[in-house]
Order: structure tokens, then C-alpha cells, then sequence
């Protein structure tokens, strides 16, 4: 009976630690939702997912002592993701919103985006009042999207999964012009000839990391995190790295 009893224990504690062992593990996880088709703040690298964001998530994820997962998705499924808890936190050159403040908190502000206007080489588009009555071309959900429907009306946009297919669709005549961050924009520009870039900016915004109102450890963590990588001059060589000054 007695060694009965002494096995059963045994068990339960083996158990009981494979169970901690178990939720252990889950807590070092980091799970970063992202669009991988925002050249250079992410993209895919065979079938790796890099860029500026996923190299920023890494340090970070080092800082907290945990372990990165990314989770490539639809721009428009990030915030939900977040929200719900499927993921930690949100990075895809993500502009700060007041809508979407209304669903997840953001970290403090990592980078600075520029929306631009990209057209065909001698297109009558010289200035943003030259897009009035165009087809603009946004990729669905991003701030390019939500500006210009606000700025020129639905019946005008074109909206497209990923950026790189608004830039297609500009290549072969079906609509008129991108709005896009001025990042991508410059790669798509020199992987396709006969593109331009005007020399007038559309919007500027803050760019910042989307968290769950109800993990304000995390946030605290990224915050903090972020504060470090600055000082210490990390945050400026990552971004130097896919983004050399000109």
C-alpha cells in the first residue's frame, strides 16, 4: 500500500511540473502579429519574415527574456488579433489612430512614417490637387486607406491586399495612383520602372506597437524596452540598416 501511495505521488508531482513546465514556456513566448508585405519594415526573406520591425521585435523580445514568434496575417486582422489575446502585440508600421485607441493600447512611438503619392513617369499627377477625381490605389485598412477615402471619396479608391498589388495595378494602367509610406514606396519605385514618387508628402505619422488594453505589464515591458534601445543607440542602427541616409 505504501508504495502504492509513494508512486501515486511520484506521479502527481511529475505531473505537476511537466503542467509548470508547460505555462513556463507559454509566458517566454512573444507573439508578434504583422503583414509581411511592407518592404523594409517587414517582408519575407525566403521564408523568413524580416525588416525593421521584426529586427525591433527581436531585441525587444531579447530584453524580456522570451522567445520571438511571428504571425503574418492580413493588415486588417492585426488589431483583432491583438485585442483578442491570439497575439502579444501588433508591429506593421502601424500608425497611431484614435480609432484604433479605441481597441488596443500603443507603445511609445519607435519610428516616423511618411505617406506618399506614387504615379506613372509622365503622369498628369504633379500635386496632391491633381488627384481629385483619380483612381487611388491604398492597400485595404492602412492609414493610406483611411486618409484618402476621407480626402477624396470612396467612389475614387481602389483597395488591395497588399501594397505590392496597388503598385501592379498602377504598372498596368488600372488605376491612376498609390498612396503608400515612403519606405515601401521607394522600394517598389526602383523594382519597377517608369514609376515616380511626388515630391509632395500626404500625411505624416507616428508608428507604434499595438498591445492589448488588458496586458499593461507588456506595454510597461515594450515601453521600457524601447527607452533602452534608444539610448544605447540600437533602435537608430536597425533603422540605419534598411534605411541608409541619403
Amino acid at each position: 500500500m505504501k508504495k502504492i501511495l509513494a508512486i501515486v505521488l511520484v506521479l502527481m508531482m511529475v505531473l505537476s511540473l511537466a503542467a509548470c513546465g508547460g505555462a513556463s514556456k507559454e509566458a517566454k513566448t512573444l507573439t508578434m502579429a504583422t503583414n509581411a508585405y511592407f518592404p523594409p519594415y517587414e517582408y519575407y526573406e525566403n521564408d523568413k519574415i524580416v525588416g525593421i520591425d521584426a529586427e525591433v521585435a527581436e531585441v525587444i523580445a531579447e530584453k524580456l527574456g522570451m522567445e520571438l514568434v511571428i504571425e503574418d496575417m492580413d493588415f486588417g486582422s492585426i488589431i483583432a488579433a491583438v485585442q483578442t489575446g491570439k497575439c502579444d502585440m501588433g508591429m506593421a508600421g502601424m500608425t497611431v489612430t484614435e480609432e484604433r485607441l479605441e481597441s488596443v493600447n500603443f507603445s511609445d512611438v519607435y519610428a516616423v512614417g511618411v505617406q506618399v503619392v506614387i504615379v506613372k513617369e509622365g503622369s498628369d499627377i504633379a500635386s496632391l490637387d491633381d488627384l481629385a477625381g483619380k483612381k487611388i490605389g491604398v492597400q485595404e485598412n492602412t492609414t493610406g486607406d483611411i486618409y484618402s477615402t476621407d480626402g477624396f471619396g470612396d467612389e475614387f479608391i481602389e483597395r488591395y491586399p497588399k501594397g505590392s498589388d496597388a503598385v501592379l495595378a498602377l504598372t498596368q494602367g488600372k488605376i491612376d495612383a498609390v498612396i503608400i509610406d515612403n519606405e515601401p514606396a521607394k522600394n517598389f519605385v526602383t523594382s519597377n520602372e517608369g514609376l515616380v514618387i511626388l515630391d509632395t508628402e500626404y500625411a505624416v505619422e507616428d508608428y507604434a506597437i499595438a498591445v492589448s488594453k488588458d496586458n499593461e505589464d507588456l506595454l510597461k515591458d515594450i515601453n521600457a524596452a524601447l527607452a533602452e534601445l534608444t539610448a544605447d543607440g540600437t533602435l537608430d542602427k536597425i533603422v540605419a540598416k534598411y534605411i541608409p541616409a541619403e
